[in-house]
């Protein structure tokens, strides 16, 4: 790599040509694979084409097909911008091409239907400045594009995205001054869920060596469901989820139909069961091939022993969704009931969550039982099963209230990203306010510090995980390391298994 205000790299497929920004060498829009458009569409990913001479990287590569964020019925990809939706950023210290240091690379969520990278949250330059290191973002194919149960097309296409983007780093990041032997992957929500597969995978054997996944989600589909899902979907165009049905459909279009499904999925509860009352329907898919079981399956059985791992969850998770659904304050004890009851672990959880918490107030209790079964309650299950497994594994909680609205959101689910980060737009506004405090600052930097250590020496400055103790690192002004503060949720799920999603029947007992 050339040094200089346009730093120059060269990838396995070409030059490229990026700018020095900070101090920083940083580099957008290199793909990665070939666009997954024409006779591509659908299928795995496949090497990016070669290209003669320096190609600059200076902007994003587009955002994949997606829904657009809130109601406005509009295509969320400008077609101006193109198909090479596949494409990765690197943020690089210096050019030293033989500095050999540890890489980071993140893996956004968005409900496995949204998100690019780039968000102006996912901006890598604070982390790899502060922490001395490579940071990789990626895009990946979401939504339909990459995790709709297609006839003829592998499943899980945006895993096979990420594995892709993985298989580049591995290949190229020596170039950028990384080391391909000190990989991290580090995501959150749908990015944590597919880390967690990608722990699972086969295909992503050896890739990472460490992993960091922040809010797990419990939802992976099977195959059953996958498919009525699917069809349920293409049901809105009068299609079949076939690749001949719906390669012929534009695909900054296609995103209409699932926004369209999303609006009534409360329709199929009696076919699809809690997944039905969740914003999205879709998820990684257990095929038995791409993603060949559960990750706490997988991990509990020692398949990703040599992968140290940090997870953990945000207190007050599903705040943020009582937010955003415009329920803050609304809750009564009929969606209490009928939240308790659809999302517990056992037959008899309304009445064990109530003896468990007697003081709760209903909207307590619906947000608790939904942060628990989608966020809460997986990740500290993952922790459990990578120790099960011969694995080591760190947990943290994070219990600091964000600042906006009065503290009223709490630890709600995404107030991790803008920590992570150091990067406080977007969702980061909206949760910490338009300037950060400096205590926010001290959070943030502890955040940053932990996981670029642990990047580093495989230590985030706390204990592992243990059966016995229980030990959890509580992310907050004042920091503290004390066993896992969720006891009475613990004890509600301890026997609970989170397998594959079922397809139900009006008949079927939950």
């Amino acid at each position: 790599m050339s040094s200089g205000e346009f730093p120059e790299a060269m990838t396995a497929a070409g030059a490229v040509r990026g700018r020095r920004e900070e101090g920083l060498a940083v580099f957008r829009g290199i793909p990665y694979a070939q666009p997954p458009v024409g006779a591509a569409r659908f299928a795995a990913p496949r090497p990016a084409d070669r290209w003669d001479g320096v190609r600059e990287a200076f902007v994003f590569g587009p955002p994949p097909p997606q829904e657009p964020m809130g109601p406005v019925p509009v295509a969320a990809v400008d077609p101006a911008a193109g198909d090479e939706w596949l494409t990765v950023n690197v943020w690089t210290p210096d050019a030293d091409p033989a500095a050999r240091r540890p890489v980071m690379v993140w893996i956004y969520g968005g409900a496995y239907k949204m998100g690019s990278a780039d968000d102006p949250a996912y901006d890598g330059s604070r982390l790899a400045r502060d922490g001395d290191l490579v940071v990789v973002t990626l895009n990946y194919r979401v939504g339909i594009e990459g995790f709709l149960e297609i006839e003829g097309t592998p499943a899980n296409r945006g895993l096979l995205d990420q594995v892709a983007a993985l298989e580049w780093v591995r290949e190229n990041v020596a170039a950028f001054g990384g080391d391909p032997g000190q990989v991290t992957v580090f995501g959150e929500s749908a990015g944590a869920g597919s880390i967690a597969a990608l722990m699972t995978m086969d295909r992503s054997r050896g890739l990472f060596h460490r992993a960091i996944a922040q809010s797990v989600p419990g939802t992976y589909f099977s195959a059953a469901l996958a498919r009525d899902i699917a069809e349920a979907l293409a049901g809105e165009l009068g299609l079949r989820p076939t690749v001949a049905d719906l390669s012929g459909v534009d695909p900054r279009k296609l995103p209409e139909a699932g926004a369209a499904l999303t609006a009534r999925m409360r329709e199929y509860v009696h076919r699809w069961g809690s997944v039905a009352l969740t914003p999205t329907p879709f998820s990684p898919v257990v095929d038995g091939d791409v993603l060949p079981t559960t990750p706490w399956e997988a991990l509990a059985s020692g398949a990703a022993r040599d992968v140290e791992l940090i997870t953990g969850h945000n207190r007050d998770e599903f705040r943020l969704f009582l937010l955003l659904g415009g329920m803050l304050g609304r809750v009564d004890e009929g969606l209490a009931s009928m939240a308790l009851g659809m999302f517990g672990p056992t037959p008899d959880a309304e009445r064990d969550y109530r003896a468990a918490f007697p003081e709760a107030s209903a909207e307590y209790l619906f947000e608790l039982v939904q942060s628990d079964w989608l966020f809460r309650m997986p990740s500290l299950h993952l922790a459990q099963a990578q120790a099960a497994g011969g694995g080591r594994a760190h947990l943290y909680e994070l219990t600091w209230p964000a600042p906006a609205n009065g503290g009223a959101l709490g630890a709600c689910h995404g107030l991790d990203v803008p920590l992570t980060f150091g990067i406080y737009g977007g969702l980061g506004q909206l949760l910490i306010g338009t300037a950060p405090t400096p205590e926010t600052e001290a959070l943030s930097a502890r955040f940053r510090s932990a996981w670029t250590d642990f990047a580093t020496t495989g230590d985030p400055g706390w204990p592992a995980y243990d059966p016995q103790q229980r030990l959890v690192q509580l992310l907050d002004v004042e920091a503290q390391v004390t066993a896992y503060p969720e006891e009475a949720s613990r004890r509600l799920w301890e026997q609970h298994t989170f397998a594959a999603l079922p397809l139900t029947t009006p008949s079927a007992d939950r």
